[in-house]
């Protein structure tokens, strides 16, 4: 076939660059199926099939980019040829106000890959013995629907699809009106086996979320890191949601001594996780987000939601955390005159990825980038909730500032075309 040029991994960001741009807080939002998201699943779609890749979305919203056998033409995603493939692939919505690299690096270094491969190929340089695919997981950051990984916990069983059925978005609307909405079917969504049974090897890159690579350990004498470091596991981390209920009421009528905010009893638990989570050796604790009802400038709130994050390379660890905070979030309920329900919303154990995929992607990324080190991180990935069903791993390309879930968020251009050439060989020595 024809080739496309090889396409610099940059130049396909640089194609998105203005989708989802959130004017208001900065960078991007990109909430799953909004306009924007679906908006890049078509650029993905249509720069797939530019590479004379076979899309198809399953019933749980992935999408899958097939580049199959050669003289295979089934184009059945039920083909033997395709059982047991190497994966790559990450995903594309973002957090509130997100950076531009978290997800769609993954998804364009891929793509950018499969461009060096498809070269390779046709030069001699590669035979493959099994088919190669790029996917695109839905609702990774939990920014709508407030579960992380959704679509990957849905394809591996790891949550029940009543429930993730049911979860309803800020303006009301359930996940399963929304896929509905989108072409789904929502008596479909689950654990797939037969779509499993086609990932041999899932290897995600996605951009480094903390400064890992720069660390003194790992710079030079510019201060300069690798530009890439292989996955070793991820921490166990959890999403609990605070209900504190007081006394809905009128601002400039009720007396100080005869309210029951729970506003003033969010604030107080706030300062509590900080200082739980600053005790315990290794522990991150955070509240991001809080929702009072009914939500008025005069109004003393009736309910306040408050949510947590907590993450803890030990799992048990993380749930004596949580108990900890929970016994703290009751005292400071009762001694406002409210009280408090804790609802757990996701929950995902410390994860280690395959070992022996660990080291082939080492010896790989060795010829690109000589001394990348291996790396935990404290951040969620779908290759973490798809390690329990398949062997996976991850590469991360170096974040200079470390900063991400934010318009800060960077990778200089020689980083990530040197992250697309890392991925290249090892998916080459995979194939």
């Amino acid at each position: 076939m024809d080739l496309l040029p090889a396409a610099p991994v940059t130049a396909l960001l640089a194609a998105i660059e203005d989708t989802g741009r959130d004017g208001r807080r900065g960078g991007y939002s990109r909430p799953v199926y909004s306009a924007a998201e679906r908006d890049l699943r078509e650029w993905f779609t249509a720069e797939a099939s530019r590479r004379r890749l076979s899309v198809e979305t399953d019933a749980n919203g992935i999408l899958w980019a097939w580049w199959d056998l050669p003289g295979d033409g089934s184009g059945s995603e039920s083909a033997p040829e395709r059982r047991g493939a190497l994966v790559t692939g990450s995903h594309l919505d973002s957090v509130p106000g997100g950076g531009a690299f978290d997800g769609p690096l993954g998804v364009a270094s891929a793509l950018a890959a499969v461009d060096l491969l498809q070269a390779r190929e046709k030069d001699g340089g590669l035979t493959r013995n099994r088919a190669l695919a790029v996917a695109v997981f839905p609702e990774e950051e939990g920014s709508r629907f407030g579960v992380a990984c959704l679509g990957s916990r849905l394809l591996a069983g790891a949550i029940d699809p009543a429930k993730a059925l049911s979860l309803r978005d800020a303006d009301g609307n359930t996940f399963a009106d929304v896929v509905r909405a989108n072409g789904l079917d929502p008596d479909l969504m689950g654990r797939d086996d037969d779509a499993l049974g086609r990932i041999g090897d899932f290897v995600e890159l996605h951009v480094e979320q903390g400064r890992g690579l720069n660390t003194e350990e790992f710079t030079d004498a510019a201060g300069r890191g690798p530009a890439v470091a292989v996955g070793g596991s991820i921490l166990g981390h959890g999403r609990w949601r605070f209900s504190i209920t007081g006394q809905g009421n009128h601002a400039g009528t009720t007396l100080m001594t005869d309210r029951a905010d729970p506003m003033v009893a969010a604030a107080q638990l706030i300062v509590a996780v900080r200082q739980t989570a600053a005790a315990q050796a290794g522990a991150r604790a955070t509240v991001g987000r809080l929702e009072p009802v009914p939500g008025g400038t005069n109004v003393i709130a009736s309910r306040v939601d408050v949510w947590l994050d907590v993450r803890h390379p030990e799992d048990a660890v993380t749930a004596a955390l949580v108990e900890k905070i929970h016994g703290q979030a009751q005292k400071i309920a009762a001694f406002e005159g409210c009280t408090v329900e804790l609802t757990e919303e996701s929950l995902s154990g410390t994860v280690h990825f395959d070992a022996a995929l660990q080291r082939s992607l080492e010896q790989s990324v060795a010829r690109t980038v000589p001394g990348a080190p291996v790396l935990a991180t404290g951040a969620g990935h779908d290759a973490g909730v798809l390690a329990a069903r398949v062997p996976t791993g991850m590469l991360f390309v170096r974040n200079p500032s470390g900063i991400s879930h934010s318009p800060e968020e960077y990778v200089e251009d020689a980083d990530a075309e040197a992250g697309v050439a890392a991925l290249a060989d090892a998916l080459q020595d995979l194939l």
